[in-house]
């Protein structure tokens, strides 16, 4: 079998065309592929030195599939990585993105073949690029050729990097959209990446803010499917759903408005509100899959919350056991949990059976939650300063409090 061998006399770019003719020419005769090589080593040297950058690049791409089939994936590797450098000698970005789109078309079309190496020369075409935009769709065709190709795990890792990446990319609205949809799809199956999808998810559904009627129909089902993965998400306590365009239209929706009122009971109401709720509607939780008492146990967690949200600091006991309805021996074992669950912090006094609330996780966090942040702050500003004044007024006083000097013993 052929194999490219790199040497320091020879261009790599020559080098490449010498391989991808003798790849193509192998099974002819000795006559005919020696004359075929030569020709293509000409040509592509006549082009190389014309700077005619994308015609190279189309003729060292002819016989692409026979190199990534029938070669060594390190030989295959080398041998893109030489044309899609040919990229960054491109006269214009607009060339750039055309030799791009060359290079591309010809690795993604076979998703069963060594899907793992295309993907590896579609990064090295990202890195190449100069052009944001270009970038960008690089990006997405490598991210459609993953799933395609079944190895998205070698494009989960730089969802991290996104915001820099919308940054840099500087893409609309709607493009943005389907890049979100296509990355929570992707991150949905993975059991360690739950969160990461619904917040990809947040991200599509939030796109849609300030779009007229007809365009917010287009997120009616990702809507309902953010409903429904909340609700079952044992370790969520808190969205914004509620203020999201893509989720209010779904209020007066004839089809979806059960399920909009489901979410308003998990995040505003009471465990009673979600019992009358479900005898009222069994048929939606058998036809998205929602286990009752799944969501018993999630309600009574957030039904938890939403008392100490309100309380100013202690909670009776027997508050707690009719929100929750439980008996009265498991009314710590439900306060415990909320605090394994980190959606509190408390301490119980058994003695006086109460709780002390010293933090809880607000379900919804929108308009009132930062008025009652921004009340806080002042307070706490206003504090602040207080023992600041208190402090400089001690230095005055030689360290001594003003409100303790009588009361200092010599």
């Amino acid at each position: 079998m052929t194999t490219l061998v790199e040497t320091g006399e020879e261009d790599p770019v020559l080098a490449v065309a010498r391989f991808t003719a003798d790849v193509a020419w192998a099974k002819a005769g000795a006559d005919v592929a020696e004359a075929e090589i030569s020709r293509i080593c000409e040509e592509a040297e006549n082009l190389a030195v014309e700077n005619r950058w994308s015609e190279l690049v189309s003729l060292l791409l002819t016989s692409s599939e026979m190199v990534l089939s029938n070669t060594p994936e390190k030989d295959s590797e080398a041998v893109f990585s030489v044309i899609t450098n040919l990229v960054s000698k491109a006269r214009s970005p607009d060339e750039a993105l055309a030799m791009a789109d060359q290079i591309a078309s010809k690795v993604t079309p076979n998703v069963t073949d060594k899907p793992a190496l295309r993907l590896r020369i579609l990064f090295n075409l990202y890195n190449v690029l100069d052009n944001p935009y270009g970038r960008f769709l690089t990006f997405k065709r490598a991210v459609d050729f993953a799933v395609n190709g079944k190895v998205t795990e070698m494009v989960t890792p730089s969802f991290k990097r996104m915001d820099a990446f919308l940054k840099e990319w500087n893409i609309a609205k709607a493009e943005k959209r389907k890049l979100f949809l296509a990355i929570t799809n992707i991150l949905k199956d993975g059991k360690s990446s739950a969160k990461d999808s619904f917040s990809f998810l947040l991200k599509y559904l939030a796109t849609f803010s300030g779009e007229d009627n007809q365009t917010l129909g287009e997120a009616k089902e990702e809507a309902v499917r953010a409903i429904i993965e909340f609700v079952k998400a044992p370790d969520m306590f808190q969205c914004d759903l509620l203020d999201m365009a893509a989720v209010c239209q779904l209020e007066k929706d004839s089809k979806y408005a059960p399920v909009y009122r489901l979410l308003e009971i998990f995040l505003t109401s009471r465990l009673d509100a979600y019992l009358e709720f479900q005898a009222s509607n069994p048929n939606l939780f058998k036809n998205y899959g929602l286990v009752h008492e799944e969501c018993i146990t999630k309600m009574r967690l957030m039904s938890l919350a939403g008392l100490a949200s309100k309380a100013s600091r202690e909670i009776p006991y027997v508050t707690i056991k009719d929100a929750l309805k439980v008996g009265d021996d498991e009314v710590e074992y439900w306060i415990v949990k909320g605090i394994a669950t980190k959606m509190l912090d408390a301490k119980m006094d058994q003695m006086h059976q109460h709780v002390v609330i010293s933090r809880c996780t607000e379900r919804v966090f929108g308009p009132t939650q930062w008025k009652e942040l921004r009340a806080k702050l002042a307070v706490w500003k206003e504090n602040i300063w207080n023992v600041t004044r208190s402090v400089e007024n001690a230095r005055a006083t030689n360290g001594v409090p003003v409100a303790l000097q009588g009361q200092v013993v010599h």
